[in-house]
């Protein structure tokens, strides 16, 4: 297969530019683009009503911000990057010669058997108590994560399936195919390159996507989420793959969400107990043996990255 780098500059260069790039087309651009059609869907002051306490009287420009800004700076600037700046062909990151789709239902089955072993982990995490001399930085910590979390409610107050499919395309699709673009396709691809090692460059990546979210006390569990998208990129050198299965893990927990909200199932995703512990062990056990299925599924297969 052909090798996926997509830059011929110095590879710390490359990542620099790919951070220029994103940040500039999220916070930038794509906060603007987002923010005037968003005015559109509102009456009144949209800049204060998102930083004041926002509320779901402006679900709509709130996603629709979300949405646009996404879009421009995780995928329409990163594509833009790769053939045009690059000037490298996009086909290496998504490869179709075998039937791909085929394991979508693995990669389902392997997404929910991580969702729940990872349950204690989240827990653990959530409860996290920084040392003494941490205590300023936990602080602050605490209070931007639960200053996300009343984010995330009015992102995930679905009242009616109209709010599902705004959500799902915002929350689920986006961000399934924009931050594997760019945490996998760019930044793992370049570490890769910078360090020889595909291991040392799927934990890294796996690192800046966890910290990229702010979010600290969800820190641990978005890292291992970002390595098993990392691994299944790895093995399988198919973008479209970890893409599929970010995709469904959004998507799964939206859809659960939403179930409860309606009162037709019990399970609360939003939750921050672990699940039962012979759960937790049937996932992790699950997890592993399709893990390592997958991985020889591709074992005669170059990856993406080159030895």
């Amino acid at each position: 297969m052909q090798n996926a780098s997509v830059s011929d500059r110095h590879p710390l260069v490359s990542l620099l530019f790919i951070i220029i790039m994103v940040g500039t087309g999220f916070l930038l651009i794509g906060q603007a683009i987002g923010l005037a059609v968003a005015s559109l869907f509102y009456e009144g002051d949209l800049v204060s009503a998102l930083l004041s306490n926002p509320d779901y009287s402006i679900y709509i420009p709130l996603m629709v911000t979300q949405g646009i800004a996404s879009f421009v700076g995780l995928i329409l600037f990163p594509l833009l990057h790769i053939r045009f700046l690059e000037q490298k062909p996009l086909k290496p990151f998504f490869t179709l010669q075998e039937p791909w789709f085929a394991l979508l239902p693995l990669i389902i089955i392997i997404g929910i058997g991580f969702q729940v072993a990872l349950t204690p982990v989240i827990e653990w995490n959530m409860n996290f108590q920084f040392p003494e001399f941490m205590k300023s930085f936990g602080a602050w910590a605490r209070e931007r994560e639960d200053a996300l979390m009343e984010l995330t409610k009015v992102l995930t107050n679905f009242q009616s399936q109209r709010d599902l499919i705004i959500g799902f395309v915002v929350i689920a699709v986006i961000p399934g195919i924009g931050e594997e673009l760019v945490f996998r396709g760019l930044i793992q691809n370049e570490l890769k390159r910078s360090t020889g090692n595909a291991h040392v460059a799927i934990w890294v990546a796996a690192f800046l996507f966890s910290a990229i979210h702010t979010q600290f006390f969800g820190f641990l569990p978005r890292v291992l989420l970002g390595a098993l998208f990392g691994y299944l990129y790895h093995w399988s050198g198919n973008l479209l793959i970890p893409m599929f299965a970010h995709f469904f893990h959004n998507g799964f927990t939206l859809i659960m969400l939403y179930l409860y909200q309606q009162g037709i199932t019990e399970l609360d995703m939003d939750s921050e107990e672990a699940a039962p512990w012979p759960w937790v062990i049937t996932g992790l056990i699950t997890t592993f043996v399709l893990l390592l299925y997958f991985r020889k599924l591709y074992a005669t297969k170059q990856s993406t990255f080159t030895p």
